[in-house]
C-alpha cells in the first residue's frame, strides 16, 4: 500500500508533511526542541476532498509536463488520522467533474513523466470506489 512518508513528534504527536528534522513547532510541545522527538512516520492512505481545481495551463519549470501538456485535477485531501489536508494530483483519469468536497480517496503512485534515465513517479489520488 502506497504511504506518504514524513515525521511525528513523539512528545505531543503533532505530524509534519513534508518530513520536518528541525525540531517541533507545536507551540504547546512539553519535549525538546532539538529536533531528537522527531520519529519516521506513515500517513493515513485514505482521507476526504477538502477542495479540488484544475490546472488548465502547463505549470513552470521544474514542472516537465508530458506533449502534448494535458489539464489534470489537483486535489486538496484532509488525511483521515492527522486530520491535515496534503496537495496532490488526481490520477490522470479523474476530471473535475469526477470530485466532490468531502469524496472519499485513496493514495495511489502515478508516472509524473519519463525520459531516457528513468521512470518519475509522484503520489496521487483517486476515488475509493
Amino acid at each position: 500500500m502506497t504511504r506518504l512518508l514524513g515525521t511525528r513528534c513523539a512528545s505531543c504527536g503533532t505530524p509534519y508533511f513534508p518530513r520536518n528534522a528541525l525540531a517541533c513547532r507545536n507551540p504547546g510541545c512539553p519535549g525538546p526542541r532539538d529536533g531528537s522527538d522527531l520519529v519516521p512516520h506513515e500517513f493515513s492512505p485514505r482521507g476526504r476532498v477538502w477542495s479540488y481545481t484544475d490546472a488548465r495551463y502547463q505549470p513552470p519549470p521544474p514542472y516537465v509536463p508530458a506533449e502534448p501538456f494535458r489539464p489534470f485535477a489537483i486535489v486538496a485531501v484532509e488525511l483521515a488520522d492527522e486530520r491535515m489536508v496534503v496537495l496532490g494530483q488526481a490520477v490522470p483519469e479523474v476530471t473535475v467533474d469526477d470530485l466532490a468536497v468531502g469524496m472519499e480517496v485513496e493514495l495511489t503512485e502515478g508516472v509524473l513523466f519519463e525520459d531516457d534515465e528513468a521512470v518519475h513517479t509522484v503520489w496521487m489520488w483517486r476515488p475509493v470506489r
